[in-house]
C-alpha cells in the first residue's frame, strides 16, 4: 500500500473526517469580531490551541488543514500548532493557494491565486 493510502484510510478511519481550519486572518478577523474579541496573532492563536487541544479531538479528527500562520504558530509552553495536532493522531495539510481574486476582463469569475512561488512555500512546510 502506497503512503497515500495509508495516510487517507488514517484520516478517515472510524468515520473520523477531516477540520478545515485554513481560515485566513481575514476570515479569522470576521469570526473573531463577532464576539467582539480583537484580532491579533495572540487571539487567533488562543483559538487555535483550545480548537486543536479539545479533549475528544482524537476521536473525531482524522485530517485537519491549516492556513499558513497557523503552521508557523506555537503555544505558550513552545509546542508548535503541528506538534498539537500530532498529538491527537491527525494528519496535517496546508492550504496553499494565495485565495481567489477575480479574472481579469470578466468580472463574474474568479481564479486561484498562488501557484507563484509555490515550490519555494513547500520547502518552508
Amino acid at each position: 500500500m502506497t503512503e497515500l493510502n495509508q495516510t487517507a484510510l488514517k484520516i478517515v478511519s472510524n468515520g473520523k473526517g477531516i477540520l478545515a481550519a485554513d481560515e485566513s486572518t481575514g476570515t479569522m478577523t470576521k469570526r473573531l469580531d463577532s464576539i467582539n474579541v480583537i484580532s491579533n496573532p495572540e487571539n487567533r492563536l488562543m483559538f487555535r490551541e483550545a480548537l486543536f487541544s479539545s479533549k475528544g479531538m482524537e476521536n473525531f479528527i482524522g485530517g485537519v488543514i491549516l492556513f499558513d500562520e497557523t503552521i508557523k504558530q506555537s503555544t505558550k509552553s513552545g509546542k508548535s500548532i503541528p506538534e498539537l495536532i500530532n498529538q491527537s493522531g491527525a494528519a496535517i495539510g496546508i492550504k496553499v493557494d494565495a485565495g481567489a481574486k477575480v479574472l481579469a476582463g470578466s468580472p463574474e469569475e474568479k481564479v486561484t491565486e498562488g501557484l507563484d512561488g509555490l515550490r519555494e512555500r513547500l520547502t518552508e512546510y
